[in-house]
């Protein structure tokens, strides 16, 4: 297969011609990603032919990898020596997810073009990184994405501020004089520590958080979080992303939290009791469509819990507990 014409249908991609496209990516990973197909042939999808086999509906019919996979194999379409590894954060006690990317190209592509069909041109913005805790990483992929939208964005000002708050709340104010359109994209135990220090009334300036409060502070759902940064910061909504080192895409929210996808991610959600019960929308555990990872694994069964609306936007709720998991126990043993 053409990989090259398959990623550009890749970005392409529209409500036409969606589910060939999902289909040439299932055939390209069944034939090329060992582990995938091991996985699909246990759950009786695919044969031995599979360019015959063709997925007729993405709901009854898809095979969702498990995301733990990512902790325990290397999932690789293809073999390749990665160009970069991603690496999620945890303790010295915990296994971490790693994402062995083949072509860093593809990433950028699909972060940058997400990014654009959400806010518009990078270079019409100032871009602020407020994300100390994945700066002292070397293998995450927000830092990844984020300093390369500071770089295309080509203002003066942008780049990352560590816990310099007070330069921080001094940039800002020069921005807004000028009604320089300003991202400052956060986790949120940093933005929180910024609100707590600035009290400012930001008009011109987007406040996206990307979660992150574990261990750093009393625990708080995601409306508190928001109300202080909109009470403090002076802003009408707080925006959020949402994406994961398994994923090379993300979905952003602009402060309704849903989440809306960019056309080649699509959410659905999967009963918790019966992990291949699966709807287009409703309330369960978050499964993913991300053809962004063609090569890795596209189809992943997460642990988020959340909820799916008819027009393809979601909301998360929370994770799995370990002892929440069910359903694939069996079948996991046997990979």
């Amino acid at each position: 297969m053409d990989t090259t014409n398959l990623i550009d249908k890749i970005f392409t991609v529209n409500t036409s011609n969606q589910a060939d496209v999902v289909n040439d990516v299932f055939q390209f990973q069944y034939a090329n990603n060992a582990v995938y197909k091991q996985w699909c042939d246990l759950l009786g999808i695919g044969n031995a032919d599979n360019s015959k086999f063709k997925i007729q509906n993405l709901k009854s019919e898809i095979p969702f990898l498990p995301i733990s996979f990512f902790k325990s194999h290397s999932i690789k379409t293809t073999e390749f020596e990665p160009q970069q590894i991603f690496e999620s954060s945890g303790t010295t006690q915990t296994i971490n997810s790693k994402h062995l990317v083949k072509d860093i190209a593809v990433y950028k592509r699909s972060f940058l073009t997400a990014f654009e069909l959400a806010y518009g041109r990078v270079e019409d913005w100032c871009i602020i990184g407020l994300l100390p805790s994945y700066l002292e990483r070397n293998n995450s992929s927000l830092v990844c994405m984020v300093d390369e939208l500071i770089k295309l964005s080509k203002h003066s000002a942008s780049g990352f501020y560590l816990y310099d708050f007070d330069k921080l709340a001094d940039t800002l104010i020069k921005l807004e004089a000028t009604k320089q359109k300003t991202l400052i994209i956060g986790v949120t135990f940093a933005l929180i520590d910024f609100a707590d220090a600035h009290q400012m009334n930001l008009q011109h300036t987007i406040v996206m958080e990307t979660g992150g409060m574990k261990g750093r502070k009393r625990e708080m759902t995601r409306d508190e979080v928001h109300q202080i940064l909109k009470s403090r910061l002076g802003v009408n909504a707080v925006h959020s992303e949402y994406g994961m080192t398994e994923l090379l895409s993300q979905a952003y929210s602009k402060g309704n939290d849903r989440h809306y996808c960019p056309p080649w991610m699509k959410v659905m959600v999967r009963d918790e009791e019966d992990p291949l019960l699966v709807k287009s929308f409703g309330k369960g555990v978050i499964n993913i469509i991300d053809l962004a990872n063609v090569y890795s694994c596209s189809f992943i069964a997460t642990e988020d819990v959340g909820e799916v609306f008819e027009d393809g936007s979601f909301k998360i709720y929370g994770r799995l507990d370990n002892s929440d998991l069910r359903g694939c126990s069996l079948m996991l043993t046997s990979l």
